[in-house]
């Protein structure tokens, strides 16, 4: 039956409407503007990576022209933003991402963008972590079948997927153990761009002023409160994983974000000195969560630009 003669038949019943397209948007997880955006890019697979509690769980993988790909390529994975609850990963096209995205694949890496059990329910955002974790590993499983290169890959994500980005990249494989099946590939990160992450969960001086403000946030990060969590609290932050031995990390953050505001990256960045961690801190001034705001600086072309750099200095 098509949805449209099957919203027809339930039309007697507008709460069944409400439902039924709700679930309708959720399982297509896609606005219109991002599925135009999407029909751009001609090179692409969609892949399920793995099924967790009988649910698939898909990545779009996005390859360089014929021209610009290689028999083994570096690439980068995706984790999208959302509040850990809410998301997908589609959000690789929004504009915080997408020139980065296009730059990359013209210069032959390979992106893959995930989809991953959401901070709802019975999940919470360790679970998210595990799965990105599973992604990196099924890539490295299937390096061959996607031409790509065992061991120049990154990993990138913005707000939720700032903070997964990280978590995934810094975190122990044995502290984040998922599928069976992929058990026995370990994912080693060569660098992470995280854009307005949130950094900590132990540092309760980088709450005041946003999301995490009132703590009730952590119910939904950690599936119970703070107090009643404190080690995964630990493995949910990456200022607690970071040490000097860990991967290059490109942070990128808007001086005016009241929802994660600065002050995280800023946190990360003392933490960095420290530990003797590479990270680095790229300020955008006027610019609010997700970049937004006018007269943002450096620009959006010219951060996303700036990414594009980074990322390649570690892959290239």
């Amino acid at each position: 039956m098509k949805i449209i003669d099957l919203i027809k038949s339930l039309a007697s019943s507008s709460v069944l409407v409400v439902l039924f397209l709700g679930c309708h948007l959720t399982v297509f997880g896609q606005t219109s503007e991002e599925k135009e955006i999407l029909e751009t890019f001609k090179n692409k697979e969609t892949v399920v990576y793995k099924t967790v509690d009988g649910k698939e769980l898909e990545m779009i993988i996005f390859f360089p022209d014929a021209d610009k790909i290689n028999k083994k390529n570096p690439w980068m994975l995706h984790v999208h933003g959302g509040g850990w609850a809410g998301g997908s990963e589609y959000k690789i096209l929004r504009k915080a991402f997408l020139g980065t995205l296009r730059s990359l694949l013209d210069n032959g890496v390979v992106c893959a963008t995930i989809e991953y059990r959401l901070a709802r329910g019975n999940s919470n955002a360790y679970d998210s972590a595990v799965d990105a974790k599973d992604a990196a590993r099924f890539l490295l499983k299937h390096a061959k079948q996607y031409k790509l290169d065992k061991k120049k890959y990154g990993i990138w994500g913005g707000s939720a997927g700032g903070h997964l980005s990280l978590v995934t990249a810094l975190g122990k494989d044995v502290d984040f153990k998922g599928d069976p099946n992929l058990s026995k590939y370990t994912p080693n990160f060569k660098c992470i761009a995280s854009y307005f992450p949130f950094t900590s969960c132990v540092n309760p001086d980088i709450r005041p002023n946003s999301i995490f403000g009132d703590g009730k946030l952590f119910v939904r990060l950690l599936g119970a409160p703070l107090s009643e969590k404190p080690e995964l609290a630990r493995l949910l932050s990456p200022t607690e994983l970071l040490d000097k031995n860990s991967p290059p990390i490109l942070l990128l953050h808007g001086d005016k974000d009241t929802t994660l505001p600065i002050i995280n990256s800023i946190y990360m960045m003392e933490v960095a000195k420290e530990k003797n961690a590479d990270v680095e801190l790229l300020t955008i001034k006027n610019a609010g969560h997700s970049f937004s705001g006018e007269n943002i600086s450096p620009s959006m072309e010219e951060l996303n630009d700036y990414a594009t750099k980074f990322i390649l200095s570690h892959l290239k």
